[in-house]
């Protein structure tokens, strides 16, 4: 098995993983979306709200907000050693006490922990009028996508089969496919056609090459073949900036290794005791 990036930033990656199963693959997907913890805010105590917003509609935006999460100085309540009570190991408070009139943002939000906050500073929560105000205490605590999407740490995560395109010698050059295809990733080069160079990831698998091809006549077979590699799988994954989009990778790699690991030692262990 095999990753090879081709683009990494802290909010965006694009690899190609080789070598491994499409159940595999959707494993890594599935455990990037939903197993690796974020930050987000759970409970929240709204003290005064005047805004023209319920308090329960306030409570759901305000737990969207990404939150930029140091996996290293948090644990899930219920791993910390405060046994749930609450601590600055476990959890982050937040506080936000505005007046209007004013348009209150994410940016609002005052935190105990200085290097813990909000990954946009411009997210419109509420209008404030005249003079409506809004006072609340929010508590973000660990957890993953799995429990709610306000823990995924993705914005956008998936993959897709790796094409595969294949030209006979009964091509003559036409350039009917060129001009079907709506990813521009072939051109006519010569008498024939061909992949341009460094497109070949764009294809889609439409297959609107081949129907372009067999109408023009050639027979009940096309000259050009689109197809997948179903041992190779092209990934896009892209962060909401709670976590660089490279950790999320690794991240979602530890977590299979782990419940790996923990089932063949269950395994194990049911074979000893069968003994």
């Amino acid at each position: 098995m095999e990753i090879v990036f081709d683009r990494l930033e802290d909010s965006i990656a694009r690899f190609t993983l080789s070598g491994a199963s499409g159940a595999f693959a959707n494993t890594l997907r599935r455990s990037m979306i939903g197993e690796v913890p974020t930050l987000a805010i759970e409970d929240i105590r709204i003290y005064d709200n005047t805004s023209v917003l319920f308090d329960e509609m306030l409570a759901h935006r305000i737990g969207m907000i990404p939150i930029k999460t140091d996996l290293s100085r948090f644990v899930r309540k219920e791993a910390c050693n405060c046994e749930g009570a609450g601590c600055p190991l476990c959890q982050v408070i937040f506080t936000l006490t505005v007046e209007g009139p004013k348009m209150v943002t994410s940016g609002d939000l005052v935190s105990e922990d200085p290097m813990t906050s909000p990954v946009d500073t411009n997210i419109p929560l509420v209008k404030l009028w005249g003079d409506q105000k809004l006072v609340i205490e929010a508590v973000a605590i660990l957890n993953t996508g799995f429990e709610h999407a306000k823990w995924q740490p993705t914005i956008a995560c998936g993959f897709k089969e790796y094409p595969v395109i294949e030209v006979s010698d009964r091509c003559d050059g036409c350039g009917d496919c060129v001009e079907e295809c709506p990813r521009k990733v072939l051109e006519v080069k010569g008498q024939t056609v061909r992949v341009i160079d460094g497109k070949l990831e764009a294809c889609s698998l439409c297959r609107l090459c081949e129907k372009a091809c067999i109408a023009t006549g050639i027979g009940e077979e096309s000259a050009i073949h689109t197809d997948s590699d179903r041992t190779k799988f092209l990934f896009i994954v892209e962060s909401d900036g709670s976590l660089p989009a490279q950790q999320i990778v690794e991240e979602g790699l530890r977590y299979i290794r782990n419940r790996s690991v923990d089932l063949i030692e269950s395994l194990q262990e049911i074979s000893t005791e069968g003994l």
